[in-house]
Formats: structure tokens, C-alpha cells, sequence
């Protein structure tokens, strides 16, 4: 099945590199307690001034919560968020003093390093990405090549400019004939391949799988193009827990090296229903780290219930 033009595509997350510049300059001159104090002003805005991502949280947090979300849950979602992009100004600029970060699956990690061969790390908007970081520094052999469509690209480009100049992730952009060439090459490297795997860019073969108790389309690409370059895929999440404290997460999702022709299909879809249920599963324990700002689900009952 195809989805249609992904919502999240027209109703993107509002941001400014203007003001980005000017809370990195605040941030790394003041220190991250002092400049935290911003925050709080900025949720606010959007709490009050944003009123279809308010309404698409509303709903997200009734499906992850099970209860009817309290106008605290729907702030203190927004807070996560701002937070989390804040937190990109230190850990893309090397700050890991500044935090507290535990890791569960370091081992999976190490073990698919080791090997030779790469990996998919397939994570999503969980959370904050960049903590990935963190990882490299203590398991120096690791590299992480991001893959995303060339919009995208562009646009993280621009963030990381102004953050931290230095800090340029390697990006191979989708959508080109070289794109799995590429991507195949470095992962013969051994390096890691990041993708966030939880929505769809709209026209693109999807699997509908159940997702908090309501079915939603996820895109079948990430795990094609892992099926036809017969490589394992990892989860990964770097889930903030307020504070200074994360907490980066590897869980095993498939690996396709032996995948034969006519097994592609079916192990692809018992993969895409695996990452579906570990990000629900993440969702519920920690319902604030999604950012979902948008009708997810897409679909007209959604959108009557973000309403009520």
C-alpha cells in the first residue's frame, strides 16, 4: 500500500536558525542550567500558539498514556522537545560532561563493529539522536553514517552550521541511483548506517501495523534496503529522562544476511511490525520523548479525536 503526502511534510516543526544561533551562543557562554531557563518560555509559546501540533499531541498522549492527557503531559511533551533540541548545542559540540548517560545494548553494538559487515541502526523522533554520540567516545571504532532524502539533509546542514561547524555528520542522501551503492560501500566498511524509520515522505509503500492500539502506516523502505544489502538491523533510542540524564537504548530488530529472494517480503514485515512494537513498547514507558506533532495515524477518526 502507498501513503498519501505524509502530513508531516506540511505541518513541519516550527524552528528558527535565527534564534537556534542565538540559544547555542547563550548556551555555550552561559552554560546549559542557565540557559535552560529559556525553555520554559519557548514550551510555552508553542503550548499556546501552536494549536494543530497541541491537538496531535492530545491525541498521541490518550493512545500512549491510556487516560485522557492532563495539560501538564501536553507541556511537559513540548519541554522534552525543547529540551532536547537545547541538548544538541553541548553533545554536538562534545560537552558529554554535561550529562548523565546510561546504555543498555553496548554489547549488540560492539558485536555488530566487530564483525565487519555494518549495520542499520534504525531509530526515530524518540528521543534525542545526537547522544549517539556519546557512544563513539567510548567505543572509538564506531562510525554512524546518516542516510536521509535530500531536503532533510539540507535542513540538518543548516542546524549543524550553526550549532557546531565542526561537527558535520557524513549523510548520504536518498532518492539518488548511487544511494544504495553508497550506503552498501560504507557499510562494507563497517560503519553504521542511522535512519529514522517512523514516517513515511508520503507516496512510498507502507505496512499498516497496529500502533497503540490503532493501525498506522509505516514506510517499508529502511527495511527493504536493508533486506537487499543483507544487513542486521538495530533499534536504537536515546530516550531523555529529564534532567541532565539520557538514557541510549540498542535492541536487536532482524538481520537479513541469510534473506533469500523468495523470504524478503515476509521477513521484511515481521521486521517492520518488530520496530513498530519497540517504539510503542518506548512510547508507553516513556510517552514524552515521541515527538508527534502531527495526525500520525492519518486517518478522518484521528483527526475527529485530536479535536475533542
Amino acid at each position: 500500500m502507498s501513503a498519501p503526502d505524509a502530513e508531516w511534510l506540511r505541518h513541519r516543526e516550527r524552528g528558527s536558525l535565527l534564534l537556534l544561533k542565538v540559544m547555542s551562543f547563550v548556551s555555550l557562554r552561559g552554560g546549559r542550567r542557565f540557559s535552560r531557563v529559556f525553555l520554559y518560555l519557548i514550551a510555552l509559546y508553542f503550548f499556546l500558539f501552536a494549536p494543530q501540533a497541541r491537538a496531535a499531541s492530545r491525541h498521541y498522549l490518550r493512545r500512549a498514556l491510556r487516560r485522557e492527557p492532563r495539560a501538564r503531559d501536553r507541556f511537559r511533551q513540548i519541554l522534552y522537545f525543547a529540551s532536547v533540541i537545547h541538548d544538541r548545542v553541548f553533545l554536538l559540540n562534545d560537552r558529554f560532561d554535561d550529562f548523565q548517560i546510561r546504555v543498555d545494548g553496548e554489547a549488540l553494538m560492539v558485536s555488530a563493529m566487530q564483525a565487519g559487515r555494518g549495520a542499520f541502526l534504525m531509530g526515530a523522533h524518540l528521543g534525542s539522536f545526537e547522544v549517539l554520540r556519546s557512544l563513539g567516545r567510548r567505543q572509538p571504532g564506531i562510525a554512524v553514517v546518516m542516510a536521509m532524502y535530500e531536503e532533510n539533509a539540507r535542513r540538518i546542514n543548516s542546524i549543524l552550521a550553526t550549532i557546531s561547524p565542526a561537527a558535520r555528520p557524513e549523510i548520504v542522501p536518498l532518492g539518488h541511483m548511487d544511494s544504495m551503492i553508497r550506503i552498501g560501500e560504507r557499510m562494507d566498511q563497517g560503519a553504521f548506517v542511522g535512519v529514522l524509520a517512523d514516517r513515511t515522505l508520503g507516496r512510498e509503500a507502507v505496512r499498516h501495523v497496529d500502533f497503540l492500539d490503532h493501525p498506522a502506516p509505516f514506510p517499508l523502505g529502511p527495511m527493504r534496503a536493508a533486506a537487499i544489502l543483507r544487513r542486521p538491523v538495530i533499534f536504537m533510542a536515546g530516550l531523555y529522562r529529564g534532567g541532565n540524564r539520557y538514557h541510549l537504548v540498542f535492541e536487536p530488530v532482524a538481520d537479513f544476511s541469510d534473506v533469500t529472494r523468495a523470504e524478503r517480503d515476509a521477513r521484511v514485515n515481521a521486521a517492520v511490525d518488530r520496530y513498530a512494537g519497540l517504539l510503542a513498547r518506548h512510547c508507553r514507558l516513556d510517552p514524552y520523548d515521541w515527538f508527534n506533532f502531527f495526525d500520525f495515524w492519518q486517518d478522518a477518526a484521528s483527526r475527529v479525536a485530536s479535536r475533542g
